[in-house]
């Protein structure tokens, strides 16, 4: 090539980073979004991309070092919930450059807080989707191949780059999530991620089938399918890394929201990926939809279909399932646009359970929008006994569909245990998040207040004052305990066998615990008179937590020190240390760790 080719190829100077608050989440994942759009990048043999992930170990400092030392043509950031800080910090360092780079940020977050960002920074690019096609429009600009407004999915500012008369906020179209064909990542941090004792993360499809109230997702609604013949040589690329780190679980985790998706396809596709995982020789879990398991639109036939595709599922490695039930209440599972029913998903959690599909679930106990009675319905429903099934591996799966609507079935089954033993976080609390339809039910009845840019959402009150006394004070019951459960559960996510199953059940403990903190409240709650101040109500329920913690320090104590000498070393080590930062805790304080979507 003469000169002129080369400088085409080998320019933009790409550096694309992940921001992290490692003090919060103390084991990394993959970064599967930064990596799906450093492949984009490359494909279009422009540039050179670098990838920098302060999950493994590069501080702000190190970052702000080196795009300063070596400033990049193209800045690309990754941001999330509970990151402002950090993107501020980075922007403001970027744009006090003498020559400062063209940068982007995407992510769940900064696309909550476009209008904030692009005041502030009218020469910052907002990606709003997934970002492939985004990224390599952007190279394409900056060789001046195509103007601004041809970059898919931007969100801008009409001021010219570097200044001049700032305008009104703009925006192009984003790709949709039928167009991306390529949703697979570059495998550049999976061995640092490994070596972080981090876990290894794919999508498989992209979007949601649904469009749940509390979600301010674009994609709502919008699902699209990735082809299963596309993962053999990813996997085994994968599966090479893996082999350097004999003593990592070999599971992926495929991150999609809606992994069985819609269409006549549907159980097919999801066979197809599983024997693909199982063929590669891993296991994997994955998040789907609860009426992918139930839904009374369908016939029995449809129900045996499924009921045999779930545990064929479990036969070819899939380890656990996220499902979305949120509530067991019908008045809130209406006011959450979730198209399901309490029953439907108490028969659906019955299937599931008596097929041994290992679950997670999610459920939102408090929102702005309830009643006391609601709250006490979703506590009873929380407490449920007849839920929670016994595998049954000897039963076809036909007698399972019929026997979960049959009240002598389910008693001869049950296991005993609680439903909230099964749901992955307690006490969680509806964030009113920008952009979502819930939030525009809250902003009507007169319940927001001023903006949250940290985790893109707006602060909200109670249409019963004393519930939002509960919702604060479960809040910091979950806070400070985050980072010690969420160590615990990224454990469970690296181990197999005797020792995963040990972690698990340190975290039933924290179950239990708070569910005991919620059935205190609701006393409470019932105690203080509607109509009266809630100040009362304060004392009772900080008494409480104050109460209870003191008992979970002295319960999880013993546990923690029992469940360390199972780990390897690295883990007990890693263990201890969170254990020893929980158990010093003195007071009670928000991180803003809640993630809405359960995720």
């Amino acid at each position: 090539m003469d000169e002129t080719a080369a400088q085409y190829f080998t320019r933009p100077a790409v550096t694309i980073a992940a921001l992290y608050h490692p003090e919060t989440f103390p084991l990394p994942r993959f970064p599967l979004g930064i990596s799906d759009v450093a492949r984009a990048a490359r494909s279009t043999l422009l540039g050179e991309v670098r990838l920098l992930d302060m999950q493994l170990g590069v501080t702000m400092d190190d970052l702000i070092e080196d795009i300063s030392s070596a400033t990049p043509d193209i800045l690309g950031i990754s941001v999330t919930f509970g990151q402002h800080d950090l993107l501020a910090e980075l922007l403001n360092a970027a744009f006090q450059l003498p020559n400062p780079p063209l940068v982007i940020a995407g992510g769940s977050l900064t696309v909550r807080n476009e209008a904030l960002l692009l005041q502030k920074y009218p020469d910052l690019l907002i990606a709003r989707g997934a970002g492939e096609s985004t990224m390599q429009d952007l190279l394409a600009y900056w060789h001046g191949e195509l103007d601004r407004e041809a970059i898919q999915g931007i969100g801008f500012t009409g001021a010219a780059r570097g200044g001049g008369l700032q305008l009104s906020r703009r925006r192009t179209p984003t790709t949709p999530n039928r167009a991306q064909a390529d949703i697979l990542p570059e495998l550049d941090l999976l061995a640092a991620t490994f070596q972080h004792d981090g876990v290894a993360q794919l999508e498989c499809s992209r979007g949601c089938i649904s469009a749940c109230a509390f979600c301010p997702r674009g994609h709502k609604g919008q699902w699209s399918g990735g082809e299963p013949a596309a993962l053999p040589w990813l996997l085994g690329e994968m599966s090479r890394v893996f082999d350097r780190f004999p003593h990592l679980s070999r599971t992926i985790y495929s991150v999609d929201e809606e992994f069985i998706g819609g269409g006549l396809d549907a159980v097919p596709r999801a066979l197809d990926l599983a024997h693909t995982f199982h063929d590669a020789g891993f296991r994997w879990e994955t998040s789907c939809r609860i009426e992918q398991v139930n839904n009374p639109a369908h016939d029995a036939k449809w129900h045996i279909e499924r009921a045999g595709m779930w545990r064929k599922l479990v036969e070819l490695g899939l380890r656990r399932c996220l499902f979305g039930v949120e509530s067991g209440v019908d008045s809130i599972l209406v006011r959450f646009n979730k198209d399901t029913t309490a029953e439907q998903n108490a028969l659906a959690i019955r299937t599931l359970s008596a097929l041994g599909v290992p679950t997670r679930l999610t459920y939102i106990t408090f929102d702005p929008l309830m009643s006391a009675d609601e709250l006490a319905a979703s506590y009873e429903f929380q407490g449920r006994t007849d839920l929670l099934l016994k595998p049954l591996p000897h039963l076809p799966v036909e007698a399972i569909v019929d026997g979960v609507r049959d009240p002598g079935f389910v008693a001869e089954h049950a296991t005993g245990r609680p439903l909230h033993s099964g749901i992955s976080y307690m006490l969680v609390s509806m964030e009113c998040l920008v952009g979502a339809a819930y939030t525009r039910k809250a902003e009507q009845a007169g319940l927001t207040g001023a903006a949250r840019p940290s985790m893109g959402r707006v602060d909200s009150r109670y249409l019963d004052p004393r519930i939002g006394e509960a919702s604060g004070a479960a809040q910091l019951w979950i806070d400070r305990s985050f980072p010690l459960d969420y160590t615990l559960k990224s454990l469970e996510k690296v181990l197999d066998g005797g020792p995963r199953h040990a972690v698990r059940a340190a975290r039933t403990v924290l179950k239990d615990s708070a569910y005991t903190v919620l059935g205190g409240m609701l006393r409470e709650i019932t105690a203080a008179p509607a109509s009266g101040g809630t100040s009362g109500l304060t004392r009772g329920i900080a008494s409480l937590l104050d109460r209870e913690f003191d008992q979970l320090r002295d319960t999880v104590g013993a546990g923690i020190g029992a469940l360390t000498t199972t780990l390897p070393a690295r883990h007990a080590d890693r263990l201890t240390e969170q254990y020893d930062r929980w158990n010093a805790s003195t007071g009670w304080e928000l991180i803003n760790a809640a993630d809405p979507c359960g995720t």
